[in-house]
């Protein structure tokens, strides 16, 4: 199930870095994130949806390079991201 445009929205309103900015490390991390919690909370009740469950697991890698990445070039970024995301703990 696709992710409303509302909140979509609101999610790159909150981590854009300019005022144009919709596809920035911080923004997609933030998307991927969203979709992840939402997927994740899907498979806690369906727990035979495999094709869900290899979906979760490419978008936990793709975010998973996108971190690595921002961590390689503004080590700021990178801490401010996973911060206000509570990703790593």
């Amino acid at each position: 199930m696709p992710m409303a445009p509302e909140k979509k929205l609101t999610i790159i309103s909150d981590y854009k870095v300019h005022e144009k900015d919709t596809g920035s490390p911080e923004v997609q991390v933030a998307l991927l994130t969203e979709r992840i919690n939402h997927l994740t909370e899907h498979l806690k009740s369906h727990k035979k949806d495999f094709t869900s469950r290899r979906g979760l697991l490419v978008m936990v890698g793709r975010r998973s390079s996108l971190l690595k990445y921002l961590q390689t070039t503004d080590r700021s970024r990178y801490q401010t991201v996973i911060k206000r995301l509570g990703i790593r703990k």
